[in-house]
């Protein structure tokens, strides 16, 4: 077991009843466990030449953002609607009861660019798709995607493998 998976921690019925939330932020505060899922991340891609790597807000910049330190590459966040001063790229996505929609600014990915998409947990892939066609707007080549955690049992590599062939690299799976 990595010093990670101990820490997270299973929150019963929340957001709402039936759900089981996985908080990772306990294993986010405990220094020497944090470093430990972004040296596995990092490492994971480090021979892939990753120049930027994206991250959704909130807990993907948290993770994004020391995973691109690891590995030498900028790092582009990717917000909700309204957040970002520039012209953005925008994409949409379903959620259970509704769509969201996600932004990256139009200029920070270019063709040359190679990228990582980092989160801190999939889910149905959602999110992770729309950061997928946000990168193929720009016209950069997404190299993979990486997360912490992804609950298998929702089958998020089907969604997502519907967008893109990456490779997707989880360091911890829920069956």
């Amino acid at each position: 077991m990595r010093p990670y998976e101990e820490l997270i921690v299973d929150i019963p019925n929340y957001p709402k009843p039936g759900v089981v939330f996985k908080d990772l932020t306990p294993a986010f505060a405990d220094a020497d466990s944090f470093a430990a899922m972004v040296d596995d991340l990092a490492a994971h891609f480090a021979d892939r030449g990753i120049t930027k790597v994206v991250g959704a807000e909130a807990r993907g910049f948290i993770v994004g953002a020391a995973v691109a330190l690891r590995l030498g590459a900028g790092f582009v966040p990717c917000r909700k609607p309204g957040k970002l001063p520039r012209t953005v790229l925008r994409e949409s996505y379903a959620l259970e009861y509704g769509t969201d929609v996600l932004e990256i600014h139009a200029d920070a990915l270019i063709s040359d660019d190679v990228v990582l998409i980092v989160d801190d947990l999939v889910a149905t892939g959602g999110t992770t798709t729309a950061m997928v066609r946000l990168v193929r707007a720009s016209g950069a080549r997404l190299a993979g995607l990486g997360f912490v955690m992804e609950l298998a049992f929702l089958n998020p590599r089907a969604a997502i493998a519907a967008e893109t062939d990456a490779e997707v690299f989880s360091l911890v799976a829920v069956e």
